[in-house]
C-alpha cells in the first residue's frame, strides 16, 4: 500500500496530516465534504438537469449572490462543477468525465427525489426554463418575417453558404436532416442534392416561413416538422447529412444538441455545424436571446470527438463589417465500415 507523508502532499493538502491514507482517499474525503452541505447538494442536483448561471441559481435557491458564489467556488475547487464565463455572464455545469463527477453521481443517486425541498427546487427550475422559452418564443414570433435580414447584419451570407457547400460536398445525399431549420436556409441551399430532406424547428412561425420558401423553390422532397433538437425522435444513423446552422448559441446545453445530431449521422455521413467564434457583443444576449456568445474550436471539436465523429479542421470566415462576427464551420465525419476496414466515407 502507498502511504502519504506530509512532504508528499501538494499545496492544497499541506495542512493535512493523515498517515496511512492514499491521496485518492484524501481526495474522496474532500469531495464528500464539499458535497455534504445542504445548499451545495441542492446545487449539484440542479446542475444535473441543466447548465445554470449564478443569478439563476440565486433565484431558485432564494439565496444571495455572495453566498451562492461561495458554494460554487467550493464545489469547483473539489472538481465537482466546472465554471465557464460567457460574455458578462458566468455559467456552471457538472464536471464531465472525472473521478469526482463519478462520486457526485453516486451521491445524487442516493437522494430522495420526493424530498420537498428538492421538489420545490425543480419547480423553480421549471419556471426558469419556462421564462427562457417564453422569451425565445416571443423573440422568434416578433422577428420571423425578417429573420434573415437580422442575421445578415452579422454574417456575410454568400461567403458562408459557399463554404457550407464545399464542406457538404456535391452529394447526392440520401437523407438530409436540418436541426433548428428556421426559415429554411439550409434546406434551400442543400435540399436539391438530397433525395429526402427534413427540417425540424420548435417555432411554428419559422416552420410556416420555411414551408413557403421550399414550396416556392419547388423542393417537394423537403418536409418541415415541429421537433426538439434535444429529442428528435428520429432513428440512429438516419441521415447522411445533418446540419445545425446558427442554432447552438440559443441553447442551454449545446453539447447535448451536438450529441443528438451526431446520433442521427449515418456511417459515411457528416454533421455540419455553423455558428460564431467567441465574441463580446453582449447586446445579442439581451436583444436577440443569444444564450452563448460564440464557441471555441476546443469546445466544438471536443463535442464532435466525444460523440464518435472525426472532425477535420474547421473553416473560419472573418466578418466583412467592422465589429461583425467571425463565422465558424465545423464538420464531423462518421467513419464507415467497409470490408472490415474503416473509411472516411
Amino acid at each position: 500500500m502507498s502511504f502519504v507523508a506530509d512532504r508528499a502532499l501538494d499545496k492544497s493538502h499541506k495542512d493535512i496530516f493523515i498517515y496511512g491514507m492514499t491521496l485518492s482517499a484524501i481526495r474522496t474525503i474532500e469531495v464528500l465534504r464539499a458535497a455534504g452541505e445542504a445548499s451545495r447538494l441542492r446545487i449539484l442536483a440542479l446542475l444535473s438537469f441543466d447548465e445554470l448561471s449564478v443569478l439563476e441559481l440565486c433565484r431558485i435557491l432564494d439565496q444571495s449572490q455572495p453566498r451562492v458564489s461561495r458554494h460554487l467556488k467550493l464545489l469547483a475547487d473539489a472538481g465537482l462543477v466546472e465554471r465557464f464565463p460567457d460574455g458578462a455572464w458566468v455559467f456552471y455545469r457538472l464536471a464531465i468525465g472525472s473521478n469526482e463527477r463519478a462520486l457526485a453521481d453516486q451521491v445524487l443517486d442516493a437522494l430522495d427525489n420526493a424530498d420537498p425541498i428538492l421538489v420545490r427546487d425543480r419547480q423553480r427550475l421549471a419556471a426558469v426554463h419556462g421564462e427562457r422559452a417564453t422569451a425565445a418564443s416571443a423573440y422568434f414570433a416578433r422577428n420571423a418575417d425578417h429573420w434573415d435580414q437580422i442575421r445578415s447584419l452579422y454574417v456575410a451570407e454568400a461567403d458562408v453558404e459557399q463554404a457550407i457547400l464545399a464542406v457538404a460536398g456535391p452529394g447526392p445525399h440520401h437523407t438530409m436532416v436540418d436541426l433548428g431549420a428556421g426559415t429554411g436556409r439550409m434546406l434551400l441551399l442543400l435540399g436539391r442534392s438530397a433525395e429526402r430532406a427534413l427540417g425540424l424547428d420548435l417555432s411554428q412561425q419559422m416552420l410556416n416561413i420555411a414551408r413557403a420558401e421550399t414550396e416556392k423553390a419547388g423542393l417537394a422532397q423537403c418536409e418541415l416538422r415541429h421537433g426538439d433538437i434535444f429529442d428528435t425522435r428520429l432513428g440512429d444513423g438516419c441521415a447522411d447529412l445533418v446540419t445545425v446552422h446558427q442554432v447552438l448559441h440559443y441553447l442551454t446545453d449545446p453539447a447535448a444538441a451536438v450529441f443528438e445530431a451526431a446520433r442521427l449521422t449515418a456511417p459515411g455521413g457528416r454533421l455540419i455545424i455553423v455558428d460564431f467564434a467567441p465574441h463580446g457583443l453582449e447586446f445579442l444576449r439581451e436583444a436577440h436571446q443569444h444564450r452563448r456568445l460564440g464557441f471555441s474550436d476546443d469546445d466544438v471539436l471536443g463535442w464532435l470527438t466525444a460523440a464518435g465523429l472525426s472532425p477535420p479542421m474547421p473553416v473560419t470566415l472573418a466578418p466583412t463589417k467592422v465589429g461583425g462576427l467571425t463565422v465558424k464551420i465545423w464538420a464531423g465525419l462518421r467513419l464507415a465500415q467497409r470490408n472490415g476496414h474503416r473509411s472516411a466515407g
